[in-house]
Order: structure tokens, then sequence, then C-alpha cells
């Protein structure tokens, strides 16, 4: 769920900063950019060179640097995060935040995020249980800031209560789960074909086409991203999953996604098949190379079995089936064909004509038309905006 965020994380005065360091770790672990911001009363607690140096980033205290003038716009810092997590929360920090007072870089900072912000208090027993705290928390709460709640047990002044900062590990867990929770495919599982398929001749050559599976991939992550569990069938390609989430099959002939698409499918939501599946398979496989000889070679070829054709008779009510069609003439004529002979929801439309579309570029240009015929035109793109578009669509299909 971090993979890829960027994140803003505020560092208050508080003997529980020496905490930062560990969370700042399993953010970076997790995959995310992590800018720390600390207030001057922080770097008493923890220094600035132990956060650069696990963040892999300048750490921000000031609003300006004194030997330069450098200015760290707290404008552009806020606006950078895709979430901000203040950790440790000082109450005289929350009670700034509540109240709207800016005397340093990171209430600055806070005041200028768009984004979610998670707030994790720490303090002593009586500080926590004080009414202006619990004012101001709820102030907080009422601004859609997100309470990660303090932990009990021993505190620094010796008493035993609420008031723990959360341990790292438990922010980070719980920041993902709410995350998670609230995007718009967590709970479906979707699964997805891509690359090519290879049909052996011999142990050294096969029939096979240009596709790089780019195009699976990025709907894959894309999917992902957007909180479904993804089971992927890749045939041959070199492409790599940007999510560890993701359930990958590899598979080699039309034959062998056939079967692992079957065993898949009755509990899939979805399906996005934009593997480039042979249409023709050899009738043998010679067991040695062919040797070459000076006559022509003859292959007897066989139709492989129609995978989408297959998977359109078994789905069920509900089910969501999106196919792929490349075309390179009466483009719109045979995709229209291939969604209705094929009881399909969409069809992907992409033609070789359009410059810039097609296999293996990192860019393509797609019409999406779904079983009522309504039809969406896109410009060309990159592949994974691509993607975007077309997930976005299959999520408006699968809503009631």
């Amino acid at each position: 769920m971090l993979e890829g965020k960027k994140i803003i994380l505020g560092v208050c005065g508080s003997i529980a900063a020496y905490k930062s360091a560990t969370l700042v770790r399993l953010l970076v672990k997790a995959g995310a950019q992590v800018q720390v911001v600390m207030t001057p009363d922080a770097t008493n607690f923890i220094t600035p060179l132990t956060l650069s140096t696990l963040s892999k980033r300048p750490v921000y205290s000031e609003y300006f640097k004194p030997e330069t003038g450098e200015w760290n716009n707290h404008v552009e810092l806020g606006l950078w995060g895709d979430l901000m997590i203040l950790a440790p929360a000082s109450a005289n920090t929350m009670a700034k935040m509540a109240g709207g007072l800016v005397d340093n870089l990171l209430t600055a900072v806070y005041l200028s995020a768009k984004c979610p912000v998670y707030f994790a208090p720490a303090m002593d027993l009586d500080m926590w249980k004080h009414e202006s705290t619990q004012h101001n928390i709820a102030q907080l709460k009422s601004f859609r800031n997100i309470l990660i709640p303090p932990g009990s047990g021993e505190l620094a002044s010796g008493l035993h209560g609420e008031g723990r900062m959360a341990e790292p590990e438990e922010i980070v867990t719980f920041i993902e789960a709410d995350i998670k929770k609230k995007l718009p495919l967590v709970n479906k599982q979707v699964l997805v074909t891509a690359g090519p398929t290879y049909e052996a001749i011999d142990p050294v050559r096969f029939i096979g086409n240009h596709s790089s599976g780019k195009m699976g991939f990025a709907i894959a992550d894309e999917l992902a991203s957007l909180g479904a569990d993804v089971v992927l069938i890749a045939g041959p390609t070199a492409q790599t999953s940007k999510y560890k989430s993701i359930k990958r099959i590899d598979v080699t002939s039309a034959a062998d996604m056939l079967r692992e698409c079957q065993a898949h499918f009755p509990a899939a939501d979805g399906c996005i098949m934009s593997a480039a599946v042979a249409d023709y398979t050899p009738n043998h496989v010679a067991d040695q190379k062919i040797k070459k000889q000076d006559s022509g070679l003859t292959l007897e070829l066989t139709k492989t079995i129609d995978i989408l054709k297959t998977l359109g008779k078994q789905k069920r009510k509900g089910q969501i089936l999106v196919g792929f069609a490349l075309e390179t003439e009466n483009e719109e004529q045979y995709a229209i064909g291939k969604l209705q002979s094929k009881n399909l929801d969409l069809i992907v439309l992409n033609s070789l004509n359009d410059a810039g579309a097609g296999f293996k570029g990192d860019t393509n240009k797609i019409t999406l038309i779904d079983k009522h015929l309504n039809k969406m035109n896109f410009g060309l793109k990159n592949k994974n905006e691509v993607a975007k578009d077309i997930c976005a669509k299959f999520i408006q299909l699968l809503k009631p």
C-alpha cells in the first residue's frame, strides 16, 4: 500500500522521537519516499543526520538556511506529499495544529498539505488525559486528520498508562490498513493475462508473436494499486511486476495459459485478457532439433482452444470479462464481432495502423467498447496511463 508513496514525516520534540528512525527505515523498506520535517525542538532528541541518512533525503527544520539564504518552501513541501505522518506528535504541536498556529516549518507544512494527515501522539499520562489535549485531538479529527491511538505502558516519567507513541510497526500497519479499506477494488480478485505464448516446433524453435507483456503488466500493477488481489498469468516475457502482492504464474504455451485460466477464473470477480495468445500450434513437436535441409519445411498446424471464448461460456452472473482486439483493418467491426461472439463485457481495441500503438512500445492508443456498444476513444498515451483508463472502466462495470 505504501509502494511509491511520497510521505512527509513530521517529527516533534518528544523522547519518542528515537522511534522515528525505525519508522523511516520501515517506510523506505515498504517502497515509500520519505521527507522528514522536524520541529527545532525535535533535533534535541534525535539528530537530523540520522534521519537524513535513513531517508536518503535532506531533513528540514527551519524556514531557510541562514548561511545561504535558501528557502525551504513549505507550500511545495506540503503539496509534494501523498500523505503526512506526525510521529511523534507532541501535545504542543497538536495544540498548534488544532488552533492554526504557525511558528515553525512543520506547522507551516501541515497547513499547506492537501493530502491525508495521520498523527501519532506521544506524551505523559496526565498530559494525554488533560481536557485541552482531548479537545485538540477532537478538533484535529474534525479536520479529517486521522488519529493513530497511543499505547499503554511505562512512560518516560515512570508512570504507567496511555500516552506511549504507537510502535513504528503498528503505525505502518495502521496506515496500510486505512489506505487499503478506502480503495475501490479491496477484497476483489482479478485475473490478468499478459505477454505472448510460444508454440514449440522442436526443442529449439517455436511459433510466437511480438507481444512484450507491457500492457498486461501495467494493468496488473494498476489493479493492485487499487486494492485488488491480482493473479497474473504471464507468457514468456522479461517484464516484472511493481507490486509484491501480485501472484504471478508463468506459462509458455496457449494450452498452459488455458489450464491456468480455467483454474483461477471461477474465483475471480473479473478477468482482463490482454495476452496475445497463439491462434495455431504445431500438430507435432519434434523430440530433437529439426536439421536444415535443402528442401522446404512444411508445418501442419491446428487451431488452439479460444481461451477468451471458453471463459465467456463459463462466466457467471456478475463476473466481468474484458478482451483485447489488435486489428489492422475494419477494426471496429471486428472488435464488436469479438465482443459479442465471446460474451464479453468490454473489448479494448487498438490498431497497428495507429502510430505508437501495438506491440513492444511504451505507448498505446485504444478505444473501449462495452456490451451496450458504448464507445470511449482515447488519444495516444503511455501504457501506464492506458492501464488507468481500462481499470477505471473495469471498476464501473463491477458496480452493481
